[in-house]
């Protein structure tokens, strides 16, 4: 190639005398060798100092393989090469014209075009996400951004936190489809819940087993990583892995390799792990239940994912999700007359509402009015029935010393009034159902706090709580 080099140096200097043609010799062995290639023209550029106040530099690709294309092509679209594209093309047959040349610059964000093209697409994939639900909430908006983004473009593990129902197992595979659709994948999502896993069953389970294991392993069992690859093994509630699945596990997402229980030979399997959890695995580490290096793994993209009570205003929203779901699964169209939904979401976003099971007892509730309602309607009576379900599933109806028996010492309970003994439960469930002591205290002195200057609602809540010996971390 040096003799084209040269032969190319002269046809220049014939044309353009003044122009200093400078050669740089790049050495490797396979031209074709996509690794060797990039890694060498990576090095040249990382090498070259460019004078890019002053001099203005053009990548030619026209000439080399295919893979010398590709690889220049790459590199001056990350900036490696801080140049423009030149694209050159000869003139037509038996034509005196001279030849013909353009400049691509492959800064995108100079084009409108594919500019609004990527932000439709952006939308769409966050939208989906979302399952199409229009949310409000700006904290759970902000963080579909994020996911979405991760989702994209990245194939380290995904660590989903959040309460019980939160949505971690749905979102997940909403993460799995937007690869797939992406044409990023080509392995099947596989889904467990570490809780069901316990003692041999658990190691079997992820990481397989050849016959003759254990008791009872009459046959070869491929197991779920294996199942996994090329795709996305969603673990949920990881923290209830024990510490040998967790060991096997963190060698797995490391090496891709493991070895079934029994085998002497390794599997190899390439996934991508979303796991999801309900613990705060921090705490866990420092009660040596969970690996500190595995959920160091895991932890570089990390989302909190907040409970139904923390997005009051995505509840109507959902609420018209559920019974558009419902309507497709069941062939039944139901809606709200006007008083009953008014009067459902009054109670959803009170501060009755404790939603311990968040998603999932919306979802439970929507089925059972819409599968009760009469000529598809779902009608006040409807709602004031399901309103006293909800309040005896999360415990409303328990006797309100029983909520104290929970909270109090017995020599405490002993030196509370008949008064208090009336007012404290109701307290304590105001504190459980609020995002911080602040939030509390502005539920319980709503009305007072309007009369003050200065409200000092936190400060009220705190010496209440005292006298018992309370603190509202502690609820």
């Amino acid at each position: 190639f040096k003799k084209l080099a040269n032969t190319i140096m002269e046809d220049l200097k014939a044309i353009s005398p003044e122009t200093e043609v400078c050669l740089h010799f790049v050495e490797f062995q396979d031209p074709w060798d996509f690794e060797e290639v990039y890694a060498a023209l990576h090095d040249f550029a990382q090498c070259y100092t460019f004078e890019t106040e002053t001099e203005n530099y053009l990548v030619h690709i026209t000439t080399g393989t295919h893979v010398a294309q590709i690889c220049l092509y790459l590199l001056t679209e990350t900036r490696y090469f801080p140049a423009k594209l030149i694209q050159t093309s000869p003139p037509p047959r038996k034509s005196s014209e001279p030849g013909e040349y353009r400049i691509i610059d492959l800064d995108l964000s100079k084009y409108d075009l594919l500019a609004s093209r990527f932000k439709k697409e952006y939308e769409e994939g966050v939208s989906f996400l979302k399952s199409g639900i229009e949310t409000k909430n700006t904290q759970f908006n902000t963080l579909i951004e994020k996911i979405e983004r991760v989702a994209i473009y990245s194939k380290a593990p995904i660590l989903l936190m959040g309460p019980t129902g939160a949505g971690k197992s749905q979102l997940a595979k909403k993460i799995y489809e937007l690869k797939k659709a992406r044409h990023q994948l080509d392995g099947p999502f596989i889904e467990v819940n570490c809780a069901t896993l316990r003692g041999d069953s658990a190691m079997s389970t992820l990481f397989g087993h050849v016959k003759g294991a254990f008791t009872g392993a009459l046959q070869d069992r491929s197991g779920l990583l294996r199942a996994a690859n090329k795709g996305i093994l969603f673990l949920d509630e990881i923290g209830e892995l024990g510490l040998d699945e967790q060991a096997m596990l963190l060698r797995a997402l490391e090496e891709k390799r493991f070895f079934p229980m029994g085998a002497d030979r390794e599997i190899e399997s390439n996934f991508q792990l979303i796991a999801g959890t309900n613990r705060e695995l921090l705490k866990e580490v420092q009660k040596g239940n969970f690996r500190e290096d595995l959920l160091a793994r895991i932890n570089l993209w990390s989302f909190q994912l907040p409970g139904l009570r923390e997005r009051q205003e995505d509840i109507e929203p959902n609420l018209q999700y559920e019974l558009e779901k419902f309507a497709l699964e069941s062939g039944q169209h139901v809606t709200f007359n006007k008083e009953a939904k008014s009067k459902f979401l009054q109670f959803a976003t009170s501060h009755e509402a404790i939603w311990s099971a968040n998603f999932r007892d919306l979802n439970a509730c929507v089925t059972r009015m819409a599968t009760l309602a009469q000529g598809g309607r779902i009608t006040v009576i409807l709602v004031e029935e399901e309103i006293q379900i909800l309040k005896q599933s999360w415990g409303g109806d328990l006797p309100k010393k029983s909520v104290l028996e929970n909270i109090l010492s017995k020599s405490q309970l002993e030196q509370v009034d008949l008064f208090d003994e009336m007012q404290l439960p109701g307290v304590i469930q105001v504190c459980q159902n609020s995002h911080s002591l602040a939030d509390a205290g502005r539920k319980l002195f709503s009305k007072s706090r309007l009369k003050k200057k200065q409200p000092n609602d936190t400060d009220r809540l705190r010496k209440y709580l005292s006298r018992f010996g309370l603190e509202w971390k502690s609820l």
